[in-house]
């Protein structure tokens, strides 16, 4: 009788080893002013997004959900309020800070880092008792950072490997925030990691089909981690060789292409999440650069739409994949995931109306004849050069627009808004906070993205994160 064989155990620790290390022993006053900056941004673009995100569909029916389910008050539920234990709690924040798709993201490593580490940690914090702003900031920089790594470690991409990177490898970096939050040792987080990895998912079929779950499967991951905290404090035993074992993350889910060298390299010295970028538009971030793109020609040649001929946007094919095809669907979406994921869609927004905007992405905004009639003369192609220098990255764009007249315009952007190479400005993020306190599901007060980022910029003097949440509800 034959087998097929297997890959022998590594002799050597398991990269789960390190990060358990580095997520248990991270500590706010230790960390650099750029750092504690850049993880109180993320916080509060994360929890603006959730305030958008309340009203998005799919989140009533969740929340209706965890209110059915009730249960010990351990931690609040955004926005809405009512306390509900930690890991439901974590699941509709999770999936209302991105059901808007305007949250963070690592454009190099292709995911969201936020939706998964910021609800995760505030859950399991509430249900500790007593975090402080400092504690969250040690948490969420622990949940990012993993996160963060192991994208850029990876080396097939998304459309490759058919997953979705911000759940897939957020529940890693959503436990290391989690039991960061509950205070768990290394022993306790390598066994959280372990339990994990029995949850681990996250399809990128969910974007092809449009899919609501496009925007539940970070609140699942978050889910799952503040569920195995909780396992691994109370004693439970995960796997031990989470990501290099024989059946090991690496090779069960990434086909080895993931280098254990880059995760491991200067952790906790250096930290890759001052490289996420922030989105000014409320959509998929392979179509920023293109939008950014049109709104640069838009301004140069002050010409309406109605006297374009066509608009050809090169890209990378990873970048094609995601948000050119099926053809007939990204040329006339007929729901708000379909134009998120547009590029003819977001394109023809932005020169008609010189902006991008939630509004945009309103059943009302998928009505508009001009913007649709527009995005049927987009005409989106992979640009070989782009491919081969950008093939693993969130796309550049190579726009040329021809005019009726018979004249062209063209613009390439490598590096679309809110990438740390062109930053958003505090009065851009500003902007986008309101703009999402205007979409809440409930009224609050008028003034809650103010108190918000106020709440934030203070976050190291919170003696309770309770504080914070109360600013958002």
């Amino acid at each position: 009788m034959s087998h097929t064989p297997t890959p022998d155990q590594p002799s050597s620790p398991d990269l789960a080893i390190d990060l358990a290390r580095f997520a248990a022993r991270i500590d706010a006053s230790r960390l650099d002013d750029t750092v504690v900056k850049a993880v109180k941004t993320n916080i509060l673009d994360t929890l603006s997004c959730a305030l958008a995100g309340s009203s998005a569909k799919a989140i009533s029916e969740i929340r209706g959900l965890v209110e059915e389910w009730a249960g010990t008050p351990q931690a609040d539920m955004f926005v809405f309020g009512g306390r509900f234990p930690a890991h439901h709690a974590a699941f509709v924040n999770g999936g209302m800070s991105h059901a808007r798709d305007y949250d963070d993201t690592h454009d190099a490593a292709i995911l969201h880092a936020g939706v998964t580490a910021v609800p995760a940690a505030i859950a399991a914090g509430q249900l500790r008792g007593g975090l402080s702003g400092a504690e969250l900031v040690a948490a969420v920089a622990a949940g990012l950072e993993v996160t963060c790594r192991l994208g850029i470690a990876t080396e097939v991409d998304i459309v490759e490997s058919g997953f979705i990177y911000t759940s897939l490898l957020g529940y890693f970096g959503a436990t290391a925030a989690a039991g960061r939050a509950l205070g768990l040792d290394e022993a306790q987080m390598l066994n959280a990691f372990g339990i994990v990895y029995s949850s681990v998912a996250g399809n990128h079929q969910v974007t092809r089909d449009a899919s609501l779950m496009k925007r539940l499967q970070p609140g699942l991951a978050a889910q799952a981690a503040v569920l195995a905290v909780q396992l691994a404090q109370r004693g439970i035993r995960g796997a031990q060789h989470v990501f290099e074992g024989a059946d090991g993350f690496i090779r069960v889910y990434l086909h080895g292409r993931v280098d254990p060298a880059i995760v491991r390299k200067d952790l906790g010295q250096r930290f890759e999440l001052l490289n996420l970028s922030y989105k000014p538009y409320p959509c998929c971030r392979d179509t920023h650069a293109a939008v950014d793109a049109a709104l640069k020609l838009r301004t140069k040649t002050q010409r309406s739409p109605d006297d374009i001929e066509s608009i050809r946007v090169g890209v990378t094919g990873p970048g094609y994949q995601m948000v050119c095809v099926p053809e007939q669907v990204r040329l006339a979406p007929r729901t708000i995931v379909e134009a998120q994921f547009s590029i003819p869609y977001t394109v023809a927004a932005a020169w008609v109306d010189g902006q991008l905007g939630m509004k945009h992405f309103s059943d009302e905004g998928l009505q508009r004849t001009d913007i649709l009639a527009l995005a049927k003369r987009v005409q989106p192609y992979v640009d070989d050069e782009i491919d081969r220098d950008w093939h693993r990255f969130v796309t550049p764009a190579r726009m040329i627009v021809r005019f009726r007249d018979g004249t062209t315009v063209e613009e390439r952007i490598d590096y679309p808004k809110g990438h740390p190479n062109n930053p958003m400005s505090d009065a851009e993020f500003a902007a986008k906070s309101a703009d999402c306190a205007t979409f809440t599901a409930r009224p609050l007060a008028s003034d809650v993205a103010v108190r918000l980022t106020e709440t934030v910029r203070r976050l190291e003097s919170l003696g309770d994160i309770a504080e914070l949440v109360r600013a958002m509800t």
